[in-house]
């Protein structure tokens, strides 16, 4: 089993910015990639930014291309999601996820680990 804590988030003004991280622990050797994911209230969860664990790679959402930037540090087995040029869409749970896998990275049902969000409040 892989844990995975979030912190970071919190109110911030429309225009701000703010770092999350996501902590994982316990069989981390299993991940390949870690996701962060939204959920605002009354939509669907959706994809925001993705980074494999080994190569690096990054993925992002056209919603957050050039505002956030996803990145790790192995040693820590922390993940991070800088935001930046924050808007009041943006307001949403944001979650942690990781995949064991090479496929799907970009939708939920992909992800293998969750943890239980922080809430990021952007006012306009």
């Amino acid at each position: 089993q892989v844990q995975l804590v979030e912190s970071g988030g919190g109110l911030v003004q429309a225009g701000g910015s703010l770092r999350l991280s996501c902590a994982a622990s316990g069989r981390t050797f299993s991940i390949y990639a870690m996701d962060w994911f939204r959920q605002a209230p009354g939509k669907e969860r959706e994809f925001v930014a993705a980074i494999t664990w080994g190569g690096g790679s990054l993925f992002y959402a056209d919603s957050v291309k050039g505002r956030f930037t996803i990145s790790r540090d192995n040693a820590k087995n922390t993940m991070y999601l800088q935001m930046n040029s924050l808007k009041p869409e943006d307001t949403a749970v944001y979650y942690c996820a990781a995949s064991k896998g090479a496929t799907r990275l970009v939708v939920p049902g992909g992800m293998d680990y969750w943890g239980k969000g922080t809430l990021v409040t952007v006012s306009s």
